[in-house]
């Protein structure tokens, strides 16, 4: 029995150890990795670009003609005394049959086939441009998410810093309160301190907890799996806002935007419609073949004939309206698209001017000058050379000095992926 215990105690001991080493399955990436990675893995993109080829299927099926249609009927299995013969079909056999057969092949007319041949095409181009607008707001929310995530990682780093040096602090002041020298106030404070930094860190994890969830359904990996993103692109570039040229910004982002795009090839879709409905004004016309057997002056009858619609009632106006009234619509919905992107690409620019001059300000050298300080301040405070108060008056300014920089970083990353987004190109 002991032997039995034993053996489920090292199976489960082994399982756990595996689970864990799942768990924390680490995979450190660049931003420029992980956007490769979520652009060669994302199902949501993968399943919307099918949408593409549903659109050139329609091209096809657009392009195929009318299928003949082959009628046989008027077949009789039985006759009676006043039936007339025939010569037989084989043999003996139906020298009282009848049957016809008639062969119809529908014949489109105004060049209708190419008319729904190109708004199916335009239907492709909007397909291409509504996947495009599906990849930039994909994109936005990825990239936003991996800045999110920057910047959670270096909150949790500042804290984890001041955690540890405060916990060295606590250890030698629970010996000298053990000793007597030191009243047990100041180490509460302390412990106190740490409680906090605990309770700042334990909030970054949670919130890191939920940016892995989001990223890794964006990148398809691993539930098990857990991401470490370098510093690398947290702080953007930039040289390059300063040689931002706001106007060609304006017409570039009307000009390419696939949002702006998909309206204009609405417009071109409806010209297109708008040619194909009045070319539904026109008759189609069936053409056919008719063969039969005994019914007619002839034993086997062979005639042509053909039909079509008299279009004495409806000459589809009703529809051809309709079409024009897209095209006025159309047109008045890319004026109004071109004021907006141009006042979205006008606010997003100025916001983007805003952070920048904040991060500016900051001098090239202040953080690292302020990352300096805490152990300054941590000696200072441990030689009794400052007090506790301004030790933790300095360590609250130094955390919200540290916030701000951040912060600014964060901000400077988002407003610029924002004008990105709005101006609808990758601004460098």
């Amino acid at each position: 029995m002991k032997r039995i215990i034993l053996t489920l105690l090292v199976i489960v001991s082994h399982k756990s150890v595996a689970q864990t080493a799942a768990i924390n399955d680490t995979i450190v990436l660049s931003r420029t990795q992980a956007e490769a990675l979520f652009l060669d893995k994302n199902i949501s993109l993968i399943s919307e670009k099918l949408n593409i080829d549903i659109a050139d299927a329609q091209v096809i099926q657009a392009k195929l003609w009318p299928n003949p249609t082959l009628t046989i009927g008027e077949i009789n299995l039985w006759h009676n005394a006043t039936a007339s013969e025939v010569p037989a079909l084989w043999g003996n056999f139906g020298k009282t049959s009848q049957v016809t057969a008639e062969l119809e092949q529908l014949i489109q007319t105004a060049g209708k086939r190419k008319k729904m041949i190109a708004m199916e095409k335009v239907s492709v181009d909007i397909a291409k441009e509504y996947f495009k607008t599906f990849l930039r707001n994909l994109k936005i929310e990825f990239r936003g998410n991996l800045t999110e995530l920057q910047y959670t990682q270096a909150q949790e780093e500042v804290y984890k810093k001041q955690l540890s040096s405060m916990q060295t602090m606590l250890k030698g002041y629970s010996n000298q309160v053990a000793q007597g020298n030191i009243g047990r106030g100041e180490y509460i404070r302390l412990k106190a301190s740490e409680l906090q930094f605990l309770k700042e860190i334990a909030d970054l994890r949670k919130e890191n907890n939920s940016l892995q969830k989001e990223l890794k359904v964006l990148m398809n990996l691993p539930a098990t799996s857990f991401i470490k993103l370098t510093d690398e692109g947290f702080v953007p570039d930039n040289k390059n806002m300063d040689n931002i040229n706001l106007g060609n910004l304006m017409a570039s982002a009307v000009e390419n935007r696939p949002d702006m795009k998909v309206i204009k090839l609405g417009n071109d879709y409806n010209d297109k419609k708008y040619k194909y409905e009045k070319a539904m004004r026109t008759p189609d016309v069936t053409l056919g073949v008719s063969y039969d057997r005994g019914a007619s002056t002839m034993n086997d009858f062979v005639g042509l004939g053909f039909s079509l619609d008299l279009p004495f009632f409806s000459r589809n106006q009703g529809n051809i309206k309709a079409a024009k009234i897209a095209i006025d619509q159309g047109k008045l919905l890319t004026e109004e698209k071109t004021i907006s992107i141009q006042a979205e690409v006008m606010q997003a620019y100025e916001d983007l001017i805003v952070t920048k001059k904040l991060y500016d300000n900051v001098e090239a050298n202040y953080e690292t000058d302020l990352d300096k300080l805490p152990e300054s301040y941590r000696k200072n405070f441990l030689q009794r050379n400052t007090s506790m108060l301004e030790y933790l008056d300095f360590v609250d300014a130094y955390l919200d000095n540290k916030s701000i920089l951040l912060n600014s970083k964060k901000d400077l990353n988002k407003n610029l992926e924002e004008l990105r987004y709005i101006a609808g190109e990758e601004i460098n």
